[in-house]
């Protein structure tokens, strides 16, 4: 594919037309979160039926993700990213004008399903314009786009919502849609389908195993995890049918997965550190707003204002990192942002409720500066010995491998802190009493005891979260040897170092 990158035209237009689809999925994964309670209110929805909006999204992007490489080589990548984008182009407006809760989840549903082609897409399209000697500077480009967008989308969100209503969160996606789809038909070159046998029941299995997952996670703290029917059954169901489906890959003859992409280390291995990515930026995403929000007092805009600078850290990293990728061993530059993004979750771990604005900025600013540093190497060794018939499935995987990382870190990093958060509070609990001579101030009264409780509780909550903030930082730490796994791969024929 190498001479063929070199010939195709208008690639520069083609690549700006795919990374915009692309930021539109990402965007729409957290853009509809600051809106929720807004949207609670006009469906008259409760909290709990009101977060089906989000995870009606996750759980169809999650299970149409992997049949992506199998659509693309069927119907050839043009089409399926034509239609991708007519029809989350089609739900998007149908989730604006939705006028029951009922409608909105299954259109947000259909928004996820279709969108969920576009990452995969745009990558492997990318690495397929582009000769190999350009492919650390393009998924740097294209990194930018992935890994700030979940960032940069409840700042958007929540300026929609205030400035118009929640409903142009969804119509934002219209005029945009309609220009990427006509580029992408008029532009995009044409591939020659290849056949190849759907394996249903390998998809089956694996379709319920990833929804009951995602399931299991988004619901897990709602329902009190183990205590709840439901998450038993949706866990056993997840573990029987994955299991189920190792078995069908390993002993058909057309096994849903190309076998051959696990062949290669450098693949299997760079999945973990996929999974890891995303765990970091989706699952800090998610934990930063109500620590600044309960602990700091921050306001929803200010939040959003304080975290937008870690999406410019990230970008300045990944512009700056697609270049070093080209001369120096892209395990050295992942271990460096490793120890960086490492070095500012422990600095995080020192927060106070007398939360300084600059400190959580620049915390911000040098995580996702140490982020970009991993994504881009990772997706270069990743795909720097699979063949172009394999990127597109290979291109699912690690998008499927990125969102349930996800998904896990945020799942066991809200339960640490609601489980943290009730055994500091037992901790703490013993020193309040009116005999305790370090706290003077302690009445026996009333509204004594509920100045200390109330104070209580937020020492408590404090404390969960800087463990959490710990346990991140030695998490990433604890990675840095599986770096020594990694091959790194030989410069193309004809490609300067």
């Amino acid at each position: 594919m190498n001479s063929a990158a070199v010939e195709v035209k208008h690639r520069g237009l083609i690549a700006l037309l795919v990374m915009a689809a692309t930021v539109m999925h990402v965007l729409d994964a957290t853009i509809a979160n600051v809106a929720l309670p807004h949207m609670q209110g006009t469906l008259s929805a409760t909290q709990d039926q009101i977060s089906w909006v989000l995870t009606s999204y996750i759980v169809a992007s999650a299970i149409v993700t992997p049949v992506t490489g199998f659509l693309a080589g069927r119907l050839g990548r043009r089409m399926v990213f034509f239609w991708s984008v007519v029809g989350f182009t089609l739900a998007s407006m149908l989730c604006g004008v939705a006028a029951t809760l009922d409608q909105i989840v299954i259109f947000r549903a259909f928004q996820g399903a279709f969108g969920a082609a576009l990452v995969p897409l745009s990558q492997s399209t990318l690495l397929d314009i582009y000769p190999p000697g350009s492919h650390g500077s393009v998924m740097g480009f294209w990194g930018v786009g992935v890994m700030v967008g979940p960032i940069m989308g409840p700042t958007l969100g929540g300026w929609l919502t205030d400035e118009f209503t929640w409903r142009w969160v969804f119509y934002i996606n219209v005029p945009v849609g309609i220009i990427v789809g006509l580029g992408i038909i008029a532009l995009m070159p044409r591939e020659q389908p290849r056949r190849r046998p759907f394996d249903f029941t390998g998809f089956a299995l694996l379709g319920i195993a990833i929804a009951c997952a995602q399931l299991v996670l988004d619901r897990g703290e709602l329902l009190d995890w183990f205590s709840s029917s439901e998450i038993i059954v949706e866990t056993v169901v997840a573990g029987v049918c994955f299991a189920m489906f190792v078995i069908h890959v390993m002993t058909t003859d057309h096994p849903f997965f190309d076998l051959r992409l696990f062949e290669d280390p450098n693949f299997s291995v760079s999945l973990l550190f996929t999974a890891t990515c995303g765990m970091m930026l989706i699952a800090s995403a998610a934990l930063l707003p109500p620590f600044l929000a309960y602990l700091g007092g921050y306001p929803a805009i200010t939040i959003g204002l304080v975290m937008a600078p870690r999406g410019i850290g990230m970008m300045f990293s990944m512009l700056m990192v697609g270049r070093l990728a080209r001369r120096y061993d892209p395990r050295k530059i992942m271990a460096l942002g490793l120890v960086i993004t490492s070095a500012s979750m422990w600095v995080m771990s020192g927060f106070t409720t007398d939360i300084d604005t600059w400190a959580v900025i620049w915390t911000g600013v040098g995580q996702g500066f140490g982020l970009g540093f991993i994504f881009v190497p990772i997706s270069v060794l990743m795909f720097a010995t699979i063949g172009p018939a394999l990127r597109t499935e290979a291109a699912a995987i690690n998008a499927l491998l990125r969102n349930l990382g996800g998904s896990v870190g945020i799942a066991v990093l809200v339960a640490m802190v609601s489980q943290n958060i009730q055994a500091n509070r037992s901790d703490l609990a013993g020193y309040i009493n009116p005999f305790n001579l370090n706290l003077p101030f302690v009445r026996g009264d009333a509204s004594s005891l509920a100045m200390w409780d109330a104070e209580l509780t937020k020492q408590a909550t404090l404390i969960a979260y800087l463990n959490d903030f710990r346990a991140m930082t030695w998490f990433m730490l604890a990675t840095i040897p599986m770096l020594m796994l990694l091959r790194r791969p030989a410069p193309p024929p004809g490609v300067r170092a």
